[in-house]
C-alpha cells in the first residue's frame, strides 16, 4: 500500500504543519526533546539563527495538541539539574554525547549518562527518533554483533550499524500496537526515507514495524528483515524507538506524526498494552547481518 494510500486512514487528530512553539506552563507533564549532535549534524535538528529547528517546533506542537510541554535542548548539562519533573525524554542525537561537539553544544557528563538512564529504569518514558541509536556505541568492531553493549544501547534496545541511498522502501506492521490505539493501519506501508540497518537487537524487543529488504537496494540490505520501530521495558521506564525521521517531510507525514504522538502517548503511560516480545517470531534473522 503507497503512503497516499495509507494517509486516508490516519487518525483524525492528526498534526498541521508546526506552528510557533508555545512557552511552558506550569502544571502540563514535561517532555524533554534533546537533538545533541556530538557526530552527524542532521537537517532536522540543525538550529539556524538561535531558532528552534524544524523537528523541534513539530514535536512543541505535537506537545501541545497532546496536552503536555516539550522543552528543547541541545545542552547536556540537563542531565546534571532537576530531571524530575520530566514525565519522558525524547531523543534525536549523534555521537558520543559525553564528548564535544563542533556546535560548541555542552556535553553530557558521565554522572549525566547515569542519572538519564536510572531515571528511565526507575519509571520515566524515553521516546528515540532515528539516530537515537547512533548514539553511544558498543564496544568492538562496527560490522560485529557486541556480546556485551553499551547500556544506553541495552536501554533503547538497538543499535545503528549503517545505511544506505535514500529510497522508497516499504513497511510491514507486525503489531496492532497504534491500530488499536490511535488508528495507525496495520497493512504494509512506504516512505522514502534513509533507512537505517540495526544490530545488537534486544531480546525483548515487541516489534511494531519491520524493514522488509527484499526489494531495497544497496549492500546494507542484503540481510534478513529487522526491526524498525519498537517498543520495550526497561526497569520500569517505557521505551519507544523508530528509525523513522531523517528527511524533512517525514517530519510533515502525518502517519510519522501519528507514530511519534502515540509513541509519546505511551512511554507517558497514557494508555495501556501488552508489549510481549515477538523478535523471535517475526524477526528470526534480525541479527544476521549479511544474507
Amino acid at each position: 500500500m503507497l503512503r497516499r494510500q495509507l494517509l486516508r486512514f490516519a487518525p483524525g487528530a492528526l498534526l498541521a504543519p508546526a506552528a510557533a512553539p508555545q512557552a511552558p506552563s506550569g502544571g502540563k507533564p514535561k517532555v524533554l526533546y534533546f537533538t545533541r549532535s556530538a557526530g552527524f549534524v542532521h537537517s532536522v535538528v540543525a538550529r539556524t539563527g538561535g531558532a528552534l529547528s524544524h523537528s523541534e517546533r513539530i514535536m512543541t506542537e505535537i506537545g501541545r495538541r497532546d496536552g503536555y510541554d516539550v522543552v528543547c535542548s541541545q545542552d547536556g548539562r540537563v542531565f546534571d539539574g532537576d530531571i524530575d519533573p520530566y514525565a519522558a525524554f525524547a531523543f534525536y542525537t549523534t555521537g558520543d554525547l559525553t564528548q564535544p561537539a563542533k556546535d560548541g553544544s555542552p556535553p553530557m557528563t558521565p554522572a549525566g549518562k547515569r542519572r538519564l538512564l536510572d531515571s528511565i529504569a526507575a519509571g520515566k518514558g524515553f521516546i528515540g527518533f532515528h539516530s537515537a541509536t547512533d548514539t553511544f556505541h558498543s564496544q568492538g568492531p562496527r560490522n560485529e554483533i557486541q556480546r556485551e553493549v553499551d547500556p544506553y544501547i541495552a536501554m533503547i534496545g538497538g543499535e545503528f550499524l549503517t545505511h544506505g541511498a535514500q529510497q522508497e522502501a516499504s513497511l510491514h506492521a507486525v503489531s496492532n500496537f497504534f491500530y488499536k490505539n490511535i488508528g495507525v493501519p496495520s497493512e504494509g506501508l512506504s516512505f522514502t526515507e534513509e533507512w537505517y540497518a540495526c544490530k545488537n537487537f534486544a531480546k525483548d524487543l515487541h516489534v511494531i514495524l519491520l524493514q522488509e529488504t527484499k526489494f531495497m537496494q544497496g549492500d546494507a540490505y542484503r540481510r534478513p528483515d529487522f526491526p524498525q520501530t519498537w517498543a520495550r521495558m526497561h526497569g520500569a521506564g517505557r521505551v519507544f524507538y523508530t528509525s523513522l525521521g531523517h528527511r524533512e517531510d517525514v517530519w510533515t507525514n502525518p502517519l510519522f506524526q501519528a507514530l511519534a504522538q502515540g509513541g509519546i502517548a505511551w512511554v507517558m503511560k497514557k494508555f495501556d498494552f501488552d508489549i510481549t516480545p515477538n523478535i523471535n517470531q517475526v524477526a528470526p534473522g534480525a541479527n544476521v547481518l549479511k544474507s
